[in-house]
């Protein structure tokens, strides 16, 4: 398994939660399997430990994707567009400015990470798929 961390943040003071999984599965997107088995004494099996690496980051990504979706559900931030001005305009409304503008943030943070991983995984698939055909003997 290969897995690495940084020091990359998410913002000020926050380390990024995905910054493992993203590189995980860039550095097994870089792998080549022709130089993975260049002398190796069981070639099947190097190609058998790799795709079942593969697999196990793609599960995780998966997994991972998921709950980034879940995070994008729920009310529409901007539905205060449907509210009253004036209402929007109350003594409480800057707490609920503040609010839509934390949630259209987190969104954002959501939406970005849930493309980097579907974009590291899409060009990680086609490596589990030509494992898997060299695993077989074709």
């Amino acid at each position: 398994m290969i897995v690495a961390a940084t020091g990359v943040t998410g913002g000020p003071g926050v380390p990024d939660p995905d910054e493992a999984l993203s590189t995980r599965l860039r550095d097994l997107a870089l792998v080549d399997l022709d130089a993975l088995t260049v002398g190796a004494s069981s070639p099947s099996e190097m190609i058998a430990v790799f795709a079942d690496d593969v697999a196990d980051a793609l599960r995780e990504a998966r997994t991972r994707i998921a709950a980034l979706r879940g995070s994008l559900g729920g009310p529409e931030p901007l539905a205060v567009l449907d509210l009253p001005h004036r209402q929007r305009a109350s003594d409480t409304a800057a707490a609920g400015a503040q609010r839509v503008r934390e949630k259209l943030a987190s969104h954002a943070d959501a939406a970005r990470s849930l493309a980097r991983l579907s974009d590291l995984a899409a060009s990680l698939t086609p490596k589990l798929f030509e494992a898997d055909r060299r695993r077989q003997g074709r």
